[in-house]
């Protein structure tokens, strides 16, 4: 089937007027029925247009609507894929990831820390008590940090610090500053009984491989562990 030609009426009634226009001899009333065929055609092209218009840019509208929605849902996913439901901080795959492309750039100390008998916070108080223990953590984290680093939540109790550029003694410091923001106040959501978590720090140099650093600092959270716990201990500490 041959494409229809929209505006074949308006073609044919050019072509009329072209013809009446090249006759010498065509009478003043064919140039006028000529021209208000023109005009009448013209005015059928102007509200056409116009409603193409109107359709072109509330078209446009909409699919401008469209993408923003689907850059919103393509953040909120991405955003999801990669941070902790409960608290906001990064998951355990996008710890690993940010550690790794923090390695290719420069060196990193990092902590790794575990809320102390967390198991019978959630005994005693119930699991609502312990999710409102962890946010409430990690807000203390944050307000000690400053921006200073990465925090993500890497288990249901444990959590890890990414510290660009820092060197083990600082991070060591650093995370005596967090132990005592942690136990030095009771929490809101639970001020029936202190909590307190326990601490383990090592540095990785830069292009170095992140998991050894990651096992070498919960090799010195166990020491904390074992130790006594509410305590810092770094890979410098760690005995057999």
């Amino acid at each position: 089937m041959d494409e229809v030609d929209l505006f074949e009426a308006e073609a044919q009634a050019l072509s009329r007027a072209n013809a009446v226009q090249a006759d010498a001899g065509a009478e003043p009333a064919a140039h006028r029925a000529a021209l208000e065929e023109l005009v009448q055609h013209y005015g059928q092209l102007m509200r056409q247009s116009r409603r193409l218009i109107s359709r072109s840019d509330r078209t446009e509208r909409e699919l401008n609507q469209l993408n923003a929605r689907l850059k919103q849902l393509s953040d909120e996913l991405d955003y999801k894929a990669r941070h902790d439901n409960l608290t906001g901080a990064l998951n355990r795959g996008a710890v690993f990831e940010r550690a790794h492309q923090i390695l290719e750039k420069s060196a990193m100390s990092l902590v790794v820390l575990d809320i102390d008998f967390f198991k019978r916070i959630n005994d005693e108080f119930g699991h609502p008590a312990g999710d409102a223990v962890i946010r409430e953590l990690v807000g203390r984290l944050r307000s000690t940090l400053a921006g200073t680093g990465v925090v993500g939540r890497v288990g249901g109790e444990e959590f890890t610090i990414l510290l660009a550029g820092m060197a083990l003694e600082q991070a060591v410091i650093l995370a005596g500053k967090i132990r005592q923001a942690i136990a030095g106040e009771r929490f809101q959501c639970l001020p029936e009984r202190a909590v307190t978590s326990s601490f383990g720090v090592a540095w990785a140099a830069a292009g170095s491989d992140f998991e050894e650093a990651y096992a070498r600092a919960d090799q010195a959270l166990y020491q904390a562990k074992r130790g006594g716990r509410n305590r810092v201990e770094s890979e410098d500490t760690v005995t057999g």
